[in-house]
This record gives structure tokens, sequence and C-alpha cells, in this order.
């Protein structure tokens, strides 16, 4: 990005205040491209689907001092950045991607935050998920996302508990792949720490993404 800031201006005869303008542009009009979520698990129940897939995942960014460089500390992963979350249909397809928060927020926070289980019961999908998310829902009798099983002190997993997970980890693993190719950006690699603008570039470079899978 910071090439072609440098030589678009030089060949087409534009200041480079234009052309950041132009960048800041295009970005704007494709994160408005980026489907809500409400809208987006409506598609998923349109189209015959059943679950969707939930994680977090934590985009690198600058270091920076000061207290804002240590909220976005994330213990977890050990580095700075900014965490988002993401919604994938079955096949690991990115459907939506949350606001950017602090490295350190956990999953469970943010997906409360954005009333994901709400959603979920009114679009009359299921999700899949990692242990990070233990405890988000607590309907025993009508669960709709599902986390798995860990082992306590007091109780040891058991065999049709490890066969679930494993039933499980398989059903979440086209997850990751949809993180991966959102992380193919390079731009992605010198992410800065403005939490509005990394927000709106995540949902411009998600629907490139899909418009890149889909052709």
């Amino acid at each position: 990005m910071n090439g072609l800031r440098a030589d678009m201006p030089g060949g087409n005869n534009v200041s480079e205040s234009t052309v950041r303008r132009w960048r800041d542009e295009l970005i704007g009009l494709l994160a408005a491209q980026a489907p809500r979520m409400d809208r987006a698990l409506k598609k998923v129940t349109k189209q015959g689907g059943e679950v969707v897939l939930i994680d977090g995942t934590l985009i690198r960014t600058q270091r920076r001092t000061g207290k804002a460089g240590r909220r976005n500390y994330s213990g977890k992963h050990r580095r700075h950045g900014l965490h988002f979350l993401a919604l994938t249909d079955e096949n690991g397809r990115l459907i939506w991607i949350s606001t950017a928060r602090p490295g350190r927020t956990h999953d469970n926070t943010a997906a409360r935050h954005d009333h994901i289980l709400t959603h979920l019961r009114a679009a009359g999908l299921g999700a899949l998920a990692d242990l990070g998310f233990r405890g988000l829902d607590n309907d025993i009798l009508d669960p709709v996302i599902v986390t798995g099983y860990v082992g306590t002190r007091t109780h040891k997993v058991t065999p049709g508990e490890k066969e679930a997970n494993r039933v499980l980890a398989v059903g979440r693993a086209p997850v990751e792949h949809g993180f991966a190719h959102l992380k193919n950006w390079r731009i992605l690699t010198k992410l800065r720490t403005d939490p509005a603008r990394a927000t709106q570039l995540l949902r411009a470079l998600l629907v490139l993404t899909n418009l890149e899978i889909n052709r």
C-alpha cells in the first residue's frame, strides 16, 4: 500500500494526499458492502444451513507505548494486536466480522457485546465454537452454541466426550481456512492500532476475499 501511494502520484501526476483519499474512499465503499450479522445469518438459513462457525482472532499491530498499548496486548497470543470475532458458514466462508477491540478482549466478552447468542436464536441456527466460548450459552436443554468438553479435577473426560470433542474439532476446522484467506492480505502485516480504521479495513477485505474465492 505504501508502494502504491509512492508510485501512483509520480506516474499519474496526482498528489500523494489525493491517492490516499482515493484509497480511503475505496475502502469505505467496500466495507459498506460487508453484511450485518442478522442479514448474514438469515442468508445461511435461507440456503438451508443449520450451523455456523464462530471464532476469535488477533490481527497483529505495531506495538505502541502507553495505556492503549497495554490494552492491545494479548496474553493468550503473547503479542500486540486487535481482537476480532468472525462467523463463517460450515464450509469456512466468512460471512461476518465484528468491530475491532483491544487485543486483551476475551472471546466471550466480545460475543456478549455483539449479542451473538440472541442473533443465532432469532435465525434458528446453531454454532460450533472452541473452549474460549464456554459459558456463553448456559441453556442445558436447548443449547445453541456447542463448545465441547473439558476435564476438571473432579471429572475426567470420558471416552464418549473425547469422541464428541474430536467430531467438533473436525466440524470447526473450516473456520481456520476462513481466517487464513483473510490474513493472506499483506496489508494486515503492518496494521496500525486505530480500531475504527482497522474495522473498516477488515470488512473491506472480507468483501474482497469472498469475491476472490467465488471467482
